[in-house]
């Protein structure tokens, strides 16, 4: 039977929370991008008039065969230079001071300044005005996929009407303590997390779940930040902090996940600290090993040579689209419920080939009804009070429905010294008895004895015990979730193997996992059963997700290679230790987490292919003398726009 957590008695810590300005901006970005539109595009003055100054002269040059006189062409194209490369000369000259010669700032100065040692004034300024043209899509690439983060945080309300004395007064979220009464209108946010103390109210709960659906809420249901109220003026009771909220949570996750790097950008990164200084020795190389071979030596014709070597071999497309497609399967996720903590558990979700789930609010909807009650002489009426009693304060899905069958009934006892038997039930006192409730491994604890017949039956049992004597049992049945059935079928059609784990008893598991056609099912497991069972099948060679809901499967989803928390109706610690959360609580998503990984991947590694394929290309044509500065630089700048592109496209992707 699925009494693995019956209270939730850990309160996990706040999250911190942080404002839009916290979000770190990349080390790449050295332009101003402040402003959006126009002032976007006026803040490049500098940059489009050297791109300016550079189509004139070329015009004049190659259109009017016009041939400036020194100085004068050597002064235009300074000026226009120094417009296009300030920032770039800038960062290379803050780094040097520190000894980092080996960054692409650096080595685009020197290829510039060395084209404007040899003559080659239109050249270097084309490298550097391409380069910062590209470097200024890049940034806007970058600044497009932050501001859809930062943009999540506008769903947290930045004002709050509280309720006290009779007097409405609008305040900061921050202000509100537990229990006071807020008010929320018709079309506001939700401030913080609490339950309906109206009659009825409809919701609006894509900001948290993604679905558009409105869902209506009667008096007492919980009510969460970031709802929206669609239709009368409703009071909310205030039931955690503003810091404590689950939107602050989701918010402080998708921000985390930012600055936890993959493994391929976390190669990418050492890749680009040992690349960039071998190409500088390389680009030396060129210039220099062939005074030994041929004759006679130009040293004008090989020093540039290596200038176009140092130009294509820039890795900035590299390490700017690879985070930005990152970036791009993070956003995609969030817009389809589910939350990544990490670019790195991306990767992971592409080599998941085993899917182990929880059943209770996982692949099914937690909600119990009770379908029979049996008494061994005890009238129904008392039987129902006491074991009401003893689940009043618990939390768990199986402890609601008893309540809720109970009715009114439940608040004419009240039981003490309450302990939860972990992987049990409940123990304490009512009137004076000591009673009982849980499945028949809490009896047999207890070495009460009871129908063995009971162990048959199908539905959830929750066995009851008054003074130590087997007084009845209560029947429980729970529902299947809507799309769990298509969840397994997708992930078989994966190729990967489901496997569920459950404190219930196995027949119950059984006919659960005859339902849904998963592979292998499992239960009467203790939550260290459970750790057990993973651990078996990791040490078996499975890259494991494990996904479920309840407190007592925090163990095992910090054990599995991806821990995937239920969002909606998970415990604040089982989404804490997850890796990812399903927000919608659909198991449906669990291969939608799959697919994005994969497409993330794929799209990266395309950036990664193409990236160097054309680099190497370029690097060997223009050492043998056939590519000149500008084929570098328009390929540099090509590659790096390709994979721009490549990499945003993720965010337009449709997963229906």
């Amino acid at each position: 039977m699925s009494r693995e957590c019956c209270e939730n008695n850990h309160k996990t810590k706040g999250a911190v929370e942080k404002t839009k300005e916290e979000i770190p901006d990349d080390d790449h970005s050295h332009h101003d991008h402040s402003g959006e539109g126009n002032e976007s595009w006026l803040s490049h003055w500098p940059l489009l008039s050297a791109l300016l100054i550079l189509m004139v002269m070329l015009v004049l040059e190659f259109g009017f065969s016009y041939q400036p006189v020194f100085p004068f062409n050597l002064i235009i194209f300074t000026i226009a230079f120094l417009l296009a490369g300030y920032n770039v000369l800038g960062m290379a000259w803050q780094k040097a001071k520190h000894f980092d010669f080996f960054n692409e700032f650096f080595l685009m100065s020197v290829a510039t300044i060395g084209a404007f040692s040899i003559g080659s004034y239109s050249e270097g300024v084309a490298v550097m005005v391409f380069y910062s043209i590209g470097e200024w899509f890049q940034d806007a690439a970058v600044d497009r996929a932050k501001r859809s983060i930062k943009a999540l945080l506008d769903i947290r309300p930045d004002e709050v009407t509280v309720i006290r004395n009779g007097q409405t007064t609008v305040i900061n979220p921050g202000e509100v303590q537990i229990d006071e009464l807020i008010q929320v209108k018709a079309g506001e946010k939700v401030a913080l997390d609490g339950i309906l103390n109206s009659a009825t109210a409809t919701f609006n709960t894509a900001a948290l779940t993604g679905e558009s659906k409105p869902d209506t809420k009667r008096k007492g249901e919980t009510v969460l930040a970031g709802m929206i109220n669609l239709d009368k003026v409703s009071e909310v009771q205030v039931k955690s902090l503003f810091k404590d909220s689950k939107l602050s949570k989701i918010l402080e996750m998708v921000q985390d996940a930012t600055a936890r790097k993959s493994q391929t950008q976390l190669f990418i990164s050492r890749f680009a600290k040992v690349y960039t200084p071998i190409v500088f020795a390389l680009a030396l190389l060129v210039c220099l090993v062939p005074y030994f071979f041929t004759q006679p030596y130009d040293f004008h014709q090989w020093f540039y040579r290596a200038l176009v070597f140092l130009v294509i071999s820039c890795p900035c497309a590299l390490v700017v689209s690879i985070p930005l497609g990152y970036f791009g399967g993070i956003g995609l996720a969030s817009r389809n419920g589910i939350l990544f903590k990490g670019s790195n558990f991306l990767d992971v979700m592409t080599k998941i080939n085993m899917v182990i789930m929880d059943k209770t609010g996982t692949l099914t909807k937690g909600v119990f009804k009770v379908q029979e009650v049996v008494t061994v002489d005890r009238d129904k009426s008392e039987f129902i009070r006491i074991a009401a009693a003893l689940e009043k304060d618990s939390t768990h899905p199986i402890a609601k429905a008893v309540v809720e069958y109970a009715g009114d009934a439940a608040g004419l006892e009240r039981a003490e010294n309450v302990e939860e038997v972990s992987g049990h039930g409940l123990k304490g006192t009512v009137a004076g008895s000591t009673v009982l409730a849980g499945n028949g491994k809490l009896l047999k604890k207890y070495s009460i004895s009871y129908p063995g017949e009971v162990d048959s039956l199908v539905d959830t049992v929750v066995l009851i015990a008054i003074d130590n004597q087997y007084a009845g049992y209560i029947t429980i049945a729970d529902e299947i979730k809507e799309d769990a059935k298509q969840a397994i079928e997708q992930l078989h059609s994966m190729k990967i193997q489901t496997v569920m784990l459950s404190g219930d008893k196995q027949i119950v598991v059984d006919k659960i996992a005859q339902l849904l056609g998963i592979d292998k099912a499992f239960g009467d497991l203790l939550p260290e059963g459970k750790v057990e069972k993973v651990q078996g099948f990791k040490d078996a060679g499975s890259r494991i997700a494990f996904v479920g809901d309840g407190v007592n499967d925090a163990p095992v989803i910090a054990l599995a290679d991806a821990g995937m928390a239920m969002g909606g109706l998970g415990s604040d610690a089982t989404i804490e230790t997850a890796d990812i959360v399903i927000q919608n609580d659909q198991p449906s998503k669990i291969t939608t987490a799959i697919k994005i990984g994969r497409i993330t991947r794929n799209i990266v590694w395309q950036n990664i292919t193409i990236a160097m394929a054309v680099k190497i290309l370029v690097l060997v044509l223009g050492a043998g003398g056939i590519a000149n500065l500008w084929e570098a630089v328009i390929a540099d700048v090509g590659v790096a726009l390709i994979a721009i592109l490549n990499a945003v496209r993720i965010q337009k992707i449709n997963l229906d």
